[in-house]
């Protein structure tokens, strides 16, 4: 694929992917831009939306000074940050310089990551027509009052029209995010979140309990006793009430948060992480791995000073470990934990030379 190619990413041409896909590795691109800074994330990201261009110049710039042995690619998701509070020129930029600069099987899985309040129907389509075939929408919830204790931009009005945008503009593949565990929230509340989010019938569910982050406005709130956090008795019957609902909405529970329509439209980028595929993260905070020898590295968090670096031409990579072979079969065994498939017992004795069961 290239420059030369009338579309950046070609189409998938089958349903069904290739046997070895989950062996080819996964691209990753943080935006670090919010148009204002949720109270309870610690995510990297800032709010000086001026740097947009300095910004887009600079993770293009990593893409090429990326050496790593990836071959491969048969993933993009661009997460932040808000990724659509760029300027669409911008996003689609950068989309059209993974296209170019790295190789990716047919019919990758490209995904944008949205919140309401930041989209339009032009974005939506300039995103689509640029290569995007799986959105991801941040919605948290359907009420107002849960949108504005969150700090979230968006009302729950823009966010069911941001899923109908997103249908619109020819998304097929469609994520919500959701959070639940809010202080005082009850169980009715919660499935009447669930009951709207499944009225847009999205491929892709994501249902986080909410933590209070240290360093963040919802951490210091909960420090100075002006919020009470839900029970964590109540925080573990939210839990299995959401895996019950879904499970019966026909819906996969394949991974501790993560909910699916179907086996297909499991998030094949974040599968890379529980299974410990290559992975190469471009951005400030960013993290990749490559596992032949297992080695993890990742960006540095200050957006300012990944400029800086990419400016004075070098790669903004904070800290490189290698891992120990017992490193490497505790992180398999604890990855594999969080999803319904499990510990592949004979894989793990073909990848480490044990026996398992001894």
């Amino acid at each position: 694929m290239g420059k030369e190619n009338s579309k950046v990413f070609h189409e998938e041409t089958s349903i069904q992917l290739p046997a070895s896909s989950i062996q080819h590795a996964g691209l990753y691109i943080h935006i670090p831009f919010c148009l204002r800074k949720c109270r309870y994330c610690d995510f990297v990201s800032t709010e000086h939306l001026s740097l947009q261009q300095e910004y887009t110049d600079a993770v293009c710039r990593e893409m090429e000074m990326a050496e790593e042995a990836f071959p491969i690619f048969d993933t993009l998701y661009i997460g932040g940050g808000t990724p659509t509070a760029m300027e669409d020129r911008l996003l689609v930029r950068i989309l059209e310089k993974a296209g170019s600069v790295f190789s990716f099987t047919d019919g990758p899985e490209v995904t944008v990551e949205a919140n309401p309040g930041t989209v339009s129907k032009g974005r939506l389509e300039s995103l689509r027509q640029a290569g995007a075939n799986r959105i991801n929408i941040g919605v948290q919830s359907f009420r107002d009052d849960h949108l504005r204790f969150l700090g979230r931009i968006h009302t729950a009005r823009e966010a069911e029209n941001s899923i109908r945008l997103a249908r619109n503009a020819g998304f097929a593949d469609i994520g919500l995010d959701l959070i639940y565990g809010l202080p005082g929230q009850t169980e009715r509340a919660w499935i009447e979140d669930l009951t709207k989010a499944l009225s847009f019938f999205p491929e892709h569910l994501s249902c986080y309990m909410l933590t209070f982050e240290k360093g963040t406005p919802l951490f210091e709130d909960l420090a100075a006793g002006r919020v009470e956090p839900c029970p964590e008795d109540t925080v573990a019957a939210l839990f299995l009430e959401t895996s019950e609902f879904l499970r019966a909405s026909g819906y996969l529970h394949y991974e501790i948060s993560n909910f699916a329509r179907s086996a297909r439209l499991r998030s094949r980028h974040n599968r890379k992480y529980w299974t410990l595929a290559p992975t190469l993260g471009l951005g400030p905070s960013a993290h990749s791995f490559l596992n032949e020898p297992p080695t993890r590295w990742w960006n540095v968090d200050d957006p300012d000073i990944y400029l800086k670096t990419i400016e004075g031409g070098k790669r903004p990579v904070k800290e490189t470990e290698v891992l120990t072979e017992a490193q490497s079969m505790t992180e398999t065994l604890f990855l594999a934990l969080r999803t319904a498939d499990g510990i592949d017992t004979a894989a793990f004795d073909r990848r480490f030379s044990v026996s398992f069961d001894r």
